[in-house]
Protein backbone atom coordinates (compact mmCIF):
# COMPACT_ATOMS: atom_id res chain seq x y z
CA UNK A 1 0.00 0.00 0.00
CA UNK A 2 1.62 3.43 -0.22
CA UNK A 3 2.77 5.44 2.14
CA UNK A 4 0.37 8.15 3.76
CA UNK A 5 1.48 11.75 2.37
CA UNK A 6 0.51 14.31 5.05
CA UNK A 7 0.40 17.76 4.04
CA UNK A 8 -0.52 19.97 7.18
CA UNK A 9 -1.35 19.01 11.20
CA UNK A 10 -3.19 20.53 13.20
CA UNK A 11 -4.92 21.43 16.60
CA UNK A 12 -7.91 23.25 17.41
CA UNK A 13 -8.80 23.81 21.51
CA UNK A 14 -12.42 25.07 22.48
CA UNK A 15 -12.87 26.29 26.28
CA UNK A 16 -16.24 27.21 26.52
CA UNK A 17 -17.40 28.70 30.29
CA UNK A 18 -20.78 30.18 30.02
CA UNK A 19 -24.11 29.27 27.63
CA UNK A 20 -26.50 31.28 28.86
CA UNK A 21 -28.11 31.34 32.17
CA UNK A 22 -26.02 31.52 35.48
CA UNK A 23 -22.28 31.18 35.13
CA UNK A 24 -21.22 27.41 34.93
CA UNK A 25 -18.81 26.21 37.69
CA UNK A 26 -16.80 24.18 35.34
CA UNK A 27 -15.27 24.52 31.79
CA UNK A 28 -16.24 22.27 28.64
CA UNK A 29 -12.53 22.00 26.60
CA UNK A 30 -13.15 20.88 22.82
CA UNK A 31 -10.28 19.44 21.01
CA UNK A 32 -9.93 18.52 17.41
CA UNK A 33 -6.89 17.21 15.93
CA UNK A 34 -6.89 16.95 12.04
CA UNK A 35 -4.20 15.68 9.32
CA UNK A 36 -4.39 16.81 5.62
CA UNK A 37 -3.51 13.87 3.42
CA UNK A 38 -2.75 12.51 0.08
CA UNK A 39 -5.79 10.51 -1.20
CA UNK A 40 -3.61 7.35 -2.64
CA UNK A 41 -7.23 6.52 -4.53
CA UNK A 42 -8.14 10.14 -5.72
CA UNK A 43 -8.72 10.32 -9.70
CA UNK A 44 -9.58 6.33 -9.94
CA UNK A 45 -11.79 3.69 -8.52
CA UNK A 46 -9.52 0.93 -6.55
CA UNK A 47 -12.07 -2.56 -5.50
CA UNK A 48 -8.94 -3.02 -2.55
CA UNK A 49 -8.77 0.03 -0.42
CA UNK A 50 -8.87 -1.84 3.16
CA UNK A 51 -4.95 -2.53 3.60
CA UNK A 52 -4.76 1.30 3.57
CA UNK A 53 -7.05 0.91 7.29
CA UNK A 54 -3.46 -0.47 8.64
CA UNK A 55 -1.48 2.61 6.66
CA UNK A 56 -3.52 5.07 8.59
CA UNK A 57 -3.07 3.70 12.23
CA UNK A 58 0.10 5.34 13.11
CA UNK A 59 -1.45 8.52 12.49
CA UNK A 60 -4.39 8.06 14.19
CA UNK A 61 -2.45 6.50 17.30
CA UNK A 62 -0.07 10.20 16.95
CA UNK A 63 -3.21 12.45 16.38
CA UNK A 64 -5.15 10.88 19.75
CA UNK A 65 -1.78 11.55 21.91
CA UNK A 66 -2.06 14.87 20.78
CA UNK A 67 -5.42 15.41 22.11
CA UNK A 68 -4.85 13.15 25.55
CA UNK A 69 -1.70 15.58 25.48
CA UNK A 70 -4.07 18.87 24.94
CA UNK A 71 -6.66 17.78 27.51
CA UNK A 72 -4.12 17.09 30.15
CA UNK A 73 -4.03 13.44 30.15
CA UNK A 74 -6.56 10.46 29.68
CA UNK A 75 -8.44 10.99 33.09
CA UNK A 76 -9.71 14.63 31.57
CA UNK A 77 -11.31 13.21 28.57
CA UNK A 78 -15.11 12.07 28.58
CA UNK A 79 -15.91 12.62 25.08
CA UNK A 80 -15.41 11.59 21.73
CA UNK A 81 -15.97 11.57 17.96
CA UNK A 82 -14.31 11.47 14.14
CA UNK A 83 -14.86 12.26 10.82
CA UNK A 84 -13.42 12.93 7.77
CA UNK A 85 -13.86 15.24 4.05
CA UNK A 86 -12.64 13.61 1.45
CA UNK A 87 -11.36 16.18 -1.77
CA UNK A 88 -13.84 16.16 -4.80
CA UNK A 89 -11.21 13.83 -6.31
CA UNK A 90 -12.49 10.81 -4.21
CA UNK A 91 -15.57 9.27 -3.14
CA UNK A 92 -17.39 9.15 -0.02
CA UNK A 93 -15.81 5.61 0.79
CA UNK A 94 -12.31 6.41 1.05
CA UNK A 95 -13.72 8.46 4.18
CA UNK A 96 -14.78 5.42 5.46
CA UNK A 97 -10.59 3.93 5.78
CA UNK A 98 -10.91 6.21 9.13
CA UNK A 99 -13.13 4.46 10.45
CA UNK A 100 -11.41 1.91 12.27
CA UNK A 101 -7.51 3.29 12.30
CA UNK A 102 -9.13 6.78 14.05
CA UNK A 103 -11.87 4.92 16.55
CA UNK A 104 -9.28 2.19 17.79
CA UNK A 105 -6.84 4.72 18.18
CA UNK A 106 -8.86 6.66 20.63
CA UNK A 107 -9.80 3.50 22.34
CA UNK A 108 -6.56 2.24 22.56
CA UNK A 109 -5.00 5.26 23.86
CA UNK A 110 -7.89 6.59 26.42
CA UNK A 111 -7.67 2.43 27.94
CA UNK A 112 -10.60 1.53 28.39
CA UNK A 113 -13.10 3.39 26.42
CA UNK A 114 -15.80 1.12 25.72
CA UNK A 115 -18.06 3.39 23.45
CA UNK A 116 -18.50 3.20 19.66
CA UNK A 117 -16.84 5.88 18.34
CA UNK A 118 -19.10 8.37 16.32
CA UNK A 119 -18.21 9.49 12.90
CA UNK A 120 -18.88 11.46 10.20
CA UNK A 121 -17.94 11.65 6.64
CA UNK A 122 -18.29 13.66 3.27
CA UNK A 123 -17.00 15.07 -0.05
CA UNK A 124 -15.64 18.56 -0.38
CA UNK A 125 -13.96 21.56 -1.31
CA UNK A 126 -11.31 23.54 0.27
CA UNK A 127 -12.51 25.38 2.94
CA UNK A 128 -15.44 22.32 3.64
CA UNK A 129 -16.36 22.59 7.33
CA UNK A 130 -17.56 19.04 9.27
CA UNK A 131 -19.48 18.28 12.35
CA UNK A 132 -18.08 16.06 14.17
CA UNK A 133 -20.85 14.33 16.27
CA UNK A 134 -19.60 13.50 20.28
CA UNK A 135 -20.91 11.06 23.03
CA UNK A 136 -18.97 9.59 25.92
CA UNK A 137 -16.41 7.25 25.90
CA UNK A 138 -18.18 4.69 27.47
CA UNK A 139 -21.81 4.76 27.25
CA UNK A 140 -23.42 6.08 24.00
CA UNK A 141 -26.55 7.06 26.13
CA UNK A 142 -25.25 9.19 28.02
CA UNK A 143 -27.28 12.57 27.10
CA UNK A 144 -25.25 15.04 28.15
CA UNK A 145 -22.24 14.52 26.39
CA UNK A 146 -24.25 14.00 22.73
CA UNK A 147 -22.37 17.26 21.58
CA UNK A 148 -20.53 18.19 18.26
CA UNK A 149 -17.45 20.07 17.00
CA UNK A 150 -17.43 21.49 13.66
CA UNK A 151 -13.97 21.18 12.14
CA UNK A 152 -12.55 22.36 9.31
CA UNK A 153 -9.28 24.27 7.44
CA UNK A 154 -9.48 26.56 4.65
CA UNK A 155 -7.48 25.27 2.29
CA UNK A 156 -8.63 21.44 2.73
CA UNK A 157 -9.11 19.20 1.20
CA UNK A 158 -7.61 20.00 -1.88
CA UNK A 159 -9.63 17.42 -4.90
CA UNK A 160 -7.03 15.29 -4.21
CA UNK A 161 -6.16 14.87 -0.21
CA UNK A 162 -8.42 14.05 2.70
CA UNK A 163 -9.23 15.79 6.11
CA UNK A 164 -9.23 13.43 8.78
CA UNK A 165 -10.09 14.36 12.22
CA UNK A 166 -10.67 13.18 15.80
CA UNK A 167 -12.60 15.21 18.97
CA UNK A 168 -12.71 14.52 22.70
CA UNK A 169 -13.87 16.62 25.12
CA UNK A 170 -13.75 17.09 28.86
CA UNK A 171 -17.09 16.66 29.70
CA UNK A 172 -20.84 17.45 29.17
CA UNK A 173 -22.59 20.28 27.51
CA UNK A 174 -22.41 23.25 29.96
CA UNK A 175 -25.77 23.19 31.54
CA UNK A 176 -26.71 20.03 30.19
CA UNK A 177 -30.59 19.30 31.66
CA UNK A 178 -32.36 17.13 29.26
CA UNK A 179 -32.35 13.66 31.28
CA UNK A 180 -31.22 10.69 30.48
CA UNK A 181 -28.57 8.01 31.81
CA UNK A 182 -25.66 10.28 34.08
CA UNK A 183 -22.48 9.88 33.65
CA UNK A 184 -22.23 8.42 37.26
CA UNK A 185 -24.96 6.02 36.52
CA UNK A 186 -23.07 4.34 33.78
CA UNK A 187 -22.31 0.56 34.05
CA UNK A 188 -19.71 0.88 31.53
CA UNK A 189 -20.57 -3.14 30.46
CA UNK A 190 -21.99 -3.00 26.04
CA UNK A 191 -20.70 0.78 25.10
CA UNK A 192 -24.34 1.81 25.41
CA UNK A 193 -25.23 2.44 29.43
Amino acid sequence: MPDVIIRKLGLSIEEIFHEGGEVSSGTLIKAAAVAVIHNPFASRHELDIKPFMDDLKPLGLDMANRLVNALGGVDNVQGYGKGAIVGGAGEIEHGALWHVPGGYAMREVLGDAKAIVPSTKKVGSPGTRLDIPITHINASYVRSHFDAMEIGLNDSPRKEEMLLALVMTTGARIHARVGGLQAQAIVGKDGLH
